[in-house]
């Protein structure tokens, strides 16, 4: 039989893990994979045509709850952590109850799990979710084209539906995300490049996702999630921090291997971070990656119609897992809503409907804003439901996705957008011409 391993994730990095390291090899059992973070991702199968040949009934994804009856029952030798932007405390716990149970635990090496690409690679990551990832790969995005070169973004995994249908994922319209069935959370990420003209791919095998996105592109994009390290070998390895949550960028996980492997790191949110938190970032990246080319950069916002926040009661909605996953508790709707003079911001938890109440109990320092949580259709209409039930003047929505396309909301809306302003010298630009050009 070999080795048996189980596998922890959240339907992303998991199967990638899995799909690198153990698919066909007959050392090997993969036993299970076990979900968390993601609501309603467990209970599915990962199919046997993805998983190959010695897994003719696929492998089962089981609630991490179960972790040590799994390891018991199944006599699992060793448990993969393969999930992210979590604290290395929170690592370690689990490390904890793996061993309890009898099975060794261990992190994969991020090097090990990068394939290679024959074209150029430059990846966008983070030390902890809402860093403001999507506008730098935006603004990479941008600086390629400048250069003249083709180029498609490729985005961390969300594969939350049927896996085989997902297996690989090419979006080059906004009517692609209605056809795939796109929850929020994957417009959230997809819909900015495609109004940027760009190509995205996604999805569960990124091998072959990789294949296919080389017939397009002279350089990829790596647009990570969460706080992940990349899936393919980077050319030029972007990292951000943010002066926002100083330590974080050496207390999460993977994020501290992020910051350790960049070739550059970028401090944003610098139009609104304390000097002395930016200070105490400074002096970690000096500690971890004394070697890294900086890059200082604000996260300006423009409001549409900021009339309508001036002396109005509002409530403000943000992008849900920079709200939950990433621990913030305020973003550009907060910033908009206090820069144009709201009244007062809307404490929303009285009107909370559904999986949406759950979502503030699970995430007890939202505060007083809506985390816009669209993993599912039910979640998508307890979100609609609470935004049409507070009572307030209008929304300010501060999500990457226009909402207004997605929920029929009943109040005024005031939309806030932002991009990177990449200001020092040498910015991404010159930085990214001096490879490419």
């Amino acid at each position: 039989m070999g080795k048996r391993v189980l596998i922890m994730g959240a339907a992303g990095k998991d199967f990638h893990v899995f799909n690198t390291l153990f698919r066909g090899r007959p050392d090997v059992r993969v036993e299970a994979f076990t979900a968390a973070q993601i609501p309603g991702i467990d209970g599915r199968v990962y199919p046997g045509p993805l998983a190959g040949a010695a897994y003719p009934d696929g492998i089962p994804i089981e609630p991490e709850s179960r972790l040590e009856e799994l390891v018991r029952d199944r006599r699992v030798d060793e448990v993969v952590f393969a999930y992210s932007d979590v604290s290395y405390a929170y690592v370690e716990e689990r490390r904890r109850r793996a061993e309890s149970a009898g099975a060794a635990f261990l992190t994969p090496d991020p090097r090990a799990l990068m394939l290679r690409a024959s074209c150029p690679v430059v990846a966008v990551c983070a030390v902890r979710t809402g860093c403001g990832k999507s506008q730098t790969s935006r603004r990479v995005l941008r600086a390629l084209r400048d250069l003249g070169k083709r180029v498609v973004a490729i985005r961390h995994p969300m594969p939350y539906g049927d896996l085989l249908r997902q297996r690989v994922q090419r979006f080059a319209t906004l009517a692609d995300l209605e056809a795939q069935h796109c929850t929020i959370e994957e417009m959230e990420e997809y819909e900015p490049h495609l109004l940027n003209r760009a190509v995205v791919f996604a999805g569960v095998d990124y091998q072959a996702i990789l294949a296919e996105a080389e017939k397009e592109a002279d350089v990829i994009v790596w647009d990570g999630g969460n706080n992940d390290t990349p899936f393919f070998r980077p050319d030029v390895h972007i990292t951000l921090v943010d002066p926002h949550r100083p330590g974080h960028e050496i207390s999460y996980y993977p994020g501290r291997e992020n910051l350790e492997l960049a070739d550059v790191i970028v401090f944003n949110k610098m139009d609104s971070a304390r000097p002395e938190d930016v200070r105490v970032v400074e002096a970690n990246v000096k500690r971890h990656n004394p070697t890294a080319q900086v890059v200082y950069a604000r996260s300006p916002i423009h409001v549409e119609e900021p009339e309508r926040i001036e002396g109005r009661r509002v409530v403000v909605v943000e992008d849900g897992t920079t709200l939950t996953h990433g621990g913030m508790q305020f973003g550009a709707g907060i910033l908009a809503a206090r820069k144009y003079g709201a009244r007062e911001i809307v404490d929303p938890r009285p009107f909370l409907v559904g999986s949406l109440a759950d979502t503030f109990r699970t995430y007890r320092d939202i505060g007083t804003l809506i985390p816009a949580m669209g993993y599912g259709a039910a979640q998508v209409r307890d979100l609609e439901a609470t935004i049409n039930r507070v009572e307030c003047d209008a929304v300010v929505i501060a999500t990457p996705v226009d909402l207004r396309r997605i929920l029929r909301i009943s109040k005024p809306c005031v939309r806030v957008t932002y991009e990177l302003d990449d200001y020092s010298q040498p910015d991404l630009g010159e930085i990214l011409r001096r490879r490419f050009a």
